[in-house]
């Protein structure tokens, strides 16, 4: 998919999982938990040792099993290991910081770059370096007042709140109503107990469910 493409899809499936796991197969069951759930863009994070092993063994599954998803990397802060994940298939790369360096790796490779910025000049950064979609991070520090008080002199902006989203009416509609583009949903969307127990179905249910909030909002419109 070229940019366009990644986010439109994005627009269409606005809820985005952010998970790490060291186990590959259970990562897999995760992805799929959630591709069920309609879920088409998903990050893993480079957060662990060996990472990278694990997102080749869910890219592999993800092209057989999840054909429409879209596999992002998530916890980047330097240009080499943007360009390991690139080379592996990565079609977005995330971080939790703006680096220039990863700004121009990507843009050469036409891949979005969505770093973490936490103030307004952060933001028109990471805009002058290319990036059509800003990470606003982190969320519960700053808080949906802040996506609004930034889109009012940038509406153009297209962000990702990431930090503290859960998956309720109440907490999602206050981040779409603010502007926002798209969440990233990390550990309100996988609970411990809910993976220790494998319980897949409960992943399924709480994406499904997380989507349809963003839909009710009429800011977008769920793929056929």
């Amino acid at each position: 998919m070229n940019k366009i493409e990644i986010f439109q899809t994005i627009k269409e499936s606005p809820i985005v999982p952010v998970f790490y796991h060291k186990d590959s197969e259970l990562a897999c069951h995760v992805l799929k938990a959630c591709y069920d759930g309609g879920v088409r863009a998903f990050e893993f994070t480079n957060r662990g040792v060996l990472a990278h092993e694990v997102f080749r063994q869910l890219k592999d599954f993800a092209d057989r099993e999840c054909p429409e998803m879209i596999l992002g990397v998530g916890s980047i802060v330097d240009a080499p290991t943007a360009a390991l994940y690139i080379q592996m298939g990565a079609c977005f790369v995330v971080g939790p910081l703006l680096n220039d360096e990863v700004a121009r790796l990507c843009n050469r490779r036409g891949v979005p770059y969505v770093p973490g910025c936490g103030t307004v000049s952060e933001v028109g950064r990471a805009q002058e370096l290319g990036c059509d979609l800003v990470k606003v991070f982190p969320g519960d520090v700053l808080g949906p007042k802040f996506v609004k008080g930034l889109m009012a002199p940038m509406p153009w902006s297209r962000l990702m709140v990431t930090g503290g989203v859960e998956p309720t009416a109440e907490n999602l509609s206050s981040w779409f109503k603010a502007g926002t583009f798209c969440v990233g949903m990390g550990s309100k969307l996988f609970p411990k107990d809910r993976i220790a127990d494998q319980d897949w179905n409960f992943i399924t249910e709480k994406c499904r469910e997380s989507q349809r909030i963003a839909y009710s909002l009429s800011l977008y419109t769920p793929t056929p």
